[in-house]
């Protein structure tokens, strides 16, 4: 009997030893991964004044339309864009990310978001003001090839996009304000094959809505190439249904879809050109807008250069035709289609270390004139007596951003 208490107690002290021990190589490998982790936080903050030549008494960019200006919305006044603050925690397999806006533009990080409305949001001027999450996610790095990323996740389609220091002009074309998504909630993988050929394929609700607006999933793809040493070609879709779901439980039939072409050629160390073709298609409804049993169109065609005078300046030109004469999307004249040309040249001039810069801005956005006895008053720009009679507008002015 001794013996056998003797032998009880012999395997629970080895026990316990092995336990121990166990438990000190968990602590170990947790403080390797620790030790291997990496705590971020960075962000930027955007201001601006801009004038408007039609002087419209509203202080309006915004046009009928109430969209033909995207963040230089408010002109003949000082206005603040979005303080973004980023945060991010990564080690060896694993990387959390967190984006956080606070002001005006930080709308668009959660466009069709409901929250929008609360959380002690001040709508002032029909400018929110608020705080806002615009990026949450999760990355699964499974292989130095392969990640997986799950969250939400600013879109993948388009040359442009809603962070101000991204973008080389300050004001946001309309190809971007009105004819893609701006973020997403979702799945995605992305596998490089090499630094010259990437894929990215995912399942998301849809666009610009914290909750999916019904049953169905949204396909989302890229296809990355780099031809040659400075140039880039991306090839971005989505595609899904994005009708609002019906009491009955089922979804309709309808269908939302956009393609697009980016192109960048960094032809010398001072010379760049881009360019970004998008072609959008609609049928059925568009998250509980009316129904069309006909497929609806639009697109946008850019060109862009920029010139590096020196370190201290750079010169940008954008070159943009928005089509909407279908009504597919927001962007009307009077509740009408209409398409647009829009003219855009800024300066770059980077101060304290390239933290600071300063953007002064020439723009002009010539729309369709609406034709016809009785339509001298339905155009898509207000006047200085408050009347749209203009076609047209032209704004100058300059931005200040600051990253840290």
């Amino acid at each position: 009997m001794k013996h056998f208490s003797r032998c009880i107690l012999s395997i629970l002290l080895l026990t316990i030893l092995g336990l121990s021990a166990h438990a000190q190589a968990i602590m170990d490998s947790t403080a390797k991964v620790e030790s291997t982790g990496g705590f971020k936080f960075s962000g930027y903050l955007d201001t601006y004044y801009f004038m408007n030549f039609n002087n419209p008494s509203s202080r309006s960019n915004l046009g009928t339309s109430g969209i033909s200006r995207g963040f230089d919305r408010y002109p003949g006044q000082f206005q603040l864009g979005m303080l973004m603050t980023r945060m991010s925690y990564s080690n060896k397999w694993a990387e959390v990310v967190g984006e956080v806006g606070w002001g005006p533009n930080a709308e668009y990080g959660s466009y069709g978001n409901d929250f929008r409305y609360k959380w002690g949001s001040v709508l002032a001027n029909s400018t929110i003001s608020a705080l806002f999450i615009k990026q949450a996610y999760i990355n699964l790095k499974a292989s130095d090839k392969l990640t997986f990323t799950m969250g939400q996740f600013g879109t993948h389609i388009g040359y442009e996009y809603i962070d101000a220091p991204l973008n080389f002009h300050y004001s946001i074309n309309n190809t971007f304000n009105a004819g893609i998504p701006f973020y997403h909630t979702g799945l995605k993988a992305t596998y490089a094959f090499s630094d010259k050929v990437s894929l990215m394929a995912g399942v998301v609700n849809g666009t610009d809505g914290l909750n999916d607006n019904n049953r169905g999933k949204s396909f989302i793809g890229q296809l990355f190439v780099s031809p040659s040493e400075g140039f880039n070609i991306y090839f971005n879709t989505i595609q899904g249904n994005e009708a609002n779901a019906r009491v009955t439980g089922k979804d309709t039939t309808s269908w939302f879809g956009v393609l697009d072409l980016v192109a960048t050629y960094q032809i010398s160390e001072k010379f760049m050109l881009g360019a970004w073709l998008m072609y959008g298609s609609l049928k059925g409804e568009f998250q509980g807008g009316a129904y069309t049993d006909k497929v609806k169109n639009w697109g946008g065609a850019n060109l862009y250069a920029t010139y590096k005078f020196s370190d201290v300046f750079t010169l940008g030109s954008r070159i943009e035709y928005f089509d909407n004469t279908s009504g597919a999307r927001a962007l009307l004249t009077n509740g009408e289609g209409t398409d647009v040309m829009t003219y855009t040249f800024t300066g770059n001039v980077s101060l304290a270390g390239g933290a600071l810069s300063l953007k002064p801005e020439f723009r002009i956005d010539s729309f369709k004139k609406i034709l016809g006895a009785g339509n001298e008053e339905a155009q898509q720009f207000m006047d200085a007596d408050g009347k749209f009679t203009k076609n047209s507008q032209s704004t100058i002015g300059m931005a200040a951003i600051f990253k840290f």
